[in-house]
């Protein structure tokens, strides 16, 4: 079993320096949801290993009768009854979800110089290809839908594996969302775990001045849903929320902030969806700033 801690660690580290060499990224996402997926790749999943870290295949056709389907499930391992399944809902996560397979040791690291190519699988926006996505979400709140609907099935087949969801928050803005709890509900799924995101910031800015989605645990309930609100940095939290067993389609509302570890980040309040240096100076401190981190990782 791998630490969440330091794969949480890691995941900062290798997007700040992704950003660095691309000059841009969603590096506040990997801020927020370090730890999130740090502990469900490194602690509560139950997935098949992989044979040492895979390299992702080229984009060859689009999925039909007659072309091949490539499914970037295969980093989670083989599929099986007594298995969990993981679905990521937010697509434009994809970077850190790269990062987290990077080091939970099941992505071959130089599968990143493939990262928004022509031709790669690697996508800057998440498809049922790319690497640790096993379906297209489409527009978000799409894949709560998509998990219901293979719990559904799994249950069906008599499978005891769980199915997780990676949702952002952003996404319980969207009606389809609360259809799909609704569903989740109705037939008592418990099998599905939910673990949202809860960084309250959007595109457009800070999610109160969009639009509100407080008081989200409330509604949740109302719906029929188990809930925790968490600390979303706290490793031991999370993977106790993640496990616990409830009898219920369960959400783990971990609250987070879209700047942790990366202090640098405060300066672009309140809009923090996506970084672009603004110029050499500013990426010069964000330079030194990732400098230090090595620095101080290899003194540990």
């Amino acid at each position: 079993m791998n630490d969440p801690q330091a794969i949480a660690a890691g995941i900062r580290r290798r997007v700040l320096a992704h950003v660095l060499a691309n000059n841009g990224g969603y590096l506040s996402q990997a801020c927020s949801s370090a730890e999130l997926l740090a502990v469900l790749y490194g602690q509560v999943l139950n997935l098949a290993p992989t044979p040492g870290p895979l390299h992702p295949s080229a984009f060859e056709a689009v999925p039909g009768p007659n072309a091949p389907r490539v499914s970037g499930g295969v980093f989670h391992g083989e599929p099986g009854p007594d298995l969990d399944r993981f679905i990521v809902s937010p697509a434009h996560y994809a970077l850190v979800v790269y990062a987290a397979l990077i080091e939970a040791g099941r992505l071959d690291e130089a599968a990143l110089d493939q990262f928004n190519k022509d031709g790669s699988t690697v996508e800057m926006i998440g498809a049922e290809h790319s690497p640790g996505f096993e379906t297209t979400t489409g527009s978000l709140a799409q894949a709560l839908s998509t998990a219901g609907g293979i719990a559904l099935g799994r249950r069906l087949k008599q499978e005891t594996g769980r199915t997780f969801v990676f949702m952002s928050d952003g996404e319980f803005q969207e009606g389809q969302t609360w259809e799909a709890v609704q569903a989740l509900a109705y037939y008592r799924l418990d099998s599905v775990r939910v673990i949202v995101d809860v960084n309250r910031a959007q595109c457009d800015g800070p999610m109160d001045s969009v639009m509100t989605i407080e008081p989200l645990a409330t509604k949740l309930k109302a719906f029929g849903a188990s809930v925790d609100s968490i600390n979303g940095h706290d490793i031991s939290a999370l993977a106790h929320s993640l496990e616990r067993p409830t009898g219920k389609p369960h959400f783990v509302l971990a609250y987070t902030d879209p700047t942790r570890g990366v202090p640098l980040l405060n300066e672009r309040r309140p809009v923090l969806h996506y970084l672009r240096f603004t110029g050499d100076d500013e990426r010069a401190r964000y330079q030194d700033f990732y400098d230090d981190l090595l620095t101080e990782g290899a003194q540990r």
